[in-house]
């Protein structure tokens, strides 16, 4: 594993508790034209930084490619949508150009849903939403998740814990909601996903992830506490798996992110080292093991990667929920940074930018 400083730090989102945001993470970019960019992340507000605290979304805008943002508007709030809480966009093209913003609502405390809407105009008014998780669950789905195939199909990975009045199953197993016609109605998969439950492992298949290979099979992951994420892979759209196994990646139980490029390159971001017993801990604040953060590149669609670079190190601070966006000319990544300072690794976003000039120079 090589240690490089790629790119450069476009901006830090730093919590401020003091007037009432204690954490700003996952986020998701959309190139919306020609050097104009809009990031939207998961603004938390009143003083508790936790999942299930109060977050509205909030839309910053680039105008220069990626090399700042400013800072916007509240675009959608907790209340609006009828919930306790709200995270996870994902941005996406819809077919008839119009951007279109997935999210997660937490219903109550023990129910979530996923809704879909358009905006005409770049971000700045947002229409209806529309329901896309067909049944009633408490439903995972990270930032930056949702993918279009080549055939038209956007696909949502989701992780389905059992949940109810005092209890909550932190081993989730993974299911995908699918739709053939834009956005506009939704279905779930006919097969789900999940690891073979142990008195040793609590984690399930959390936060599964997609991607599609060049021969239409789709590769899906999922972080686990077993030292690996575990893959699993459907040849028919997403509507039935394979059972999983455990894939090349290390890690903690931390997220896998990956995209494709326009060059057809895959991309992966992740944390590569796992919470072994007896490796150093941070005292005091939560990290999750998620340092380093590294960058590997696959030019073979996933058949070998480029040796992980590590251009996030710093032992007191964890990275990850990693949105990945690729420009004419950089890659922004937008990812949790937090660390001792700000007394968690989620409360922190930063947003980087690396010229693809120097990833070529990497070999990357």
């Amino acid at each position: 594993m090589k240690y490089l400083e790629l790119g450069t730090v476009v901006q830090d989102l730093m919590p401020d508790p003091a007037a009432g945001n204690p954490r700003n993470s996952e986020g998701t970019f959309l190139e919306i034209s020609e050097d104009e960019i809009i990031f939207v992340y998961s603004r938390f507000r009143g003083h508790d930084p936790a999942d299930q605290a109060y977050a509205d979304l909030c839309l910053m805008r680039s105008t220069d490619g990626g090399r700042s943002f400013k800072e916007e508007s509240i675009i959608l709030t907790c209340e609006g949508e009828g919930g306790v809480n709200m995270m996870s966009p994902s941005l996406m093209r819809m077919e008839n150009g119009d951007a279109g913003l997935f999210y997660l609502v937490r219903i109550t405390y023990t129910m979530t849903r996923i809704f879909l809407r358009r905006s005409a105009d770049g971000g700045r008014t947002w229409g209806e939403r529309v329901l896309c998780s067909p049944q009633d669950d408490f439903f995972v789905v990270n930032n930056d998740r949702v993918l279009r195939l080549s055939t038209g199909r956007i696909v949502i990975p989701v992780a389905s814990h059992r949940a109810g009045a005092g209890y909550f199953d932190s081993r989730s197993e993974a299911m995908y909601f699918s739709s053939d016609d834009d956005g506009r109605h939704w279905r779930a998969s006919a097969g789900k996903c999940a690891l073979p439950h142990s008195a040793h492992c609590t984690s399930g298949l959390q936060e599964p992830g997609v991607a599609e290979l060049k021969n239409g099979v789709l590769w899906s992951w999922a972080r686990t506490e077993l030292g690996r994420q575990y893959e699993m892979f459907s040849m028919d759209g997403g509507d039935n798996w394979t059972a999983c196994q455990p894939s090349r990646f290390t890690s903690p139980n931390s997220p896998l992110c990956m995209k494709r490029a326009d060059d057809g390159k895959l991309y992966a971001v992740w944390n590569p080292i796992p919470e072994y017993n007896g490796r150093e801990k941070v005292e005091g604040i939560f990290t999750g093991g998620r340092t380093p953060m590294v960058l590997a590149v696959s030019e073979d669609d996933g058949k070998t990667f480029t040796e992980p670079v590590a251009f996030e190190w710093d032992k007191e601070r964890g990275y990850c929920y990693c949105a990945i966006c690729f420009t004419r000319d950089a890659l922004l990544l937008a990812y949790c940074a937090g660390g001792k300072a700000e007394g968690s690794c989620l409360v922190k976003t930063r947003i980087r930018r690396i010229e693809r000039a120097q990833l070529k120079e990497l070999k990357c």
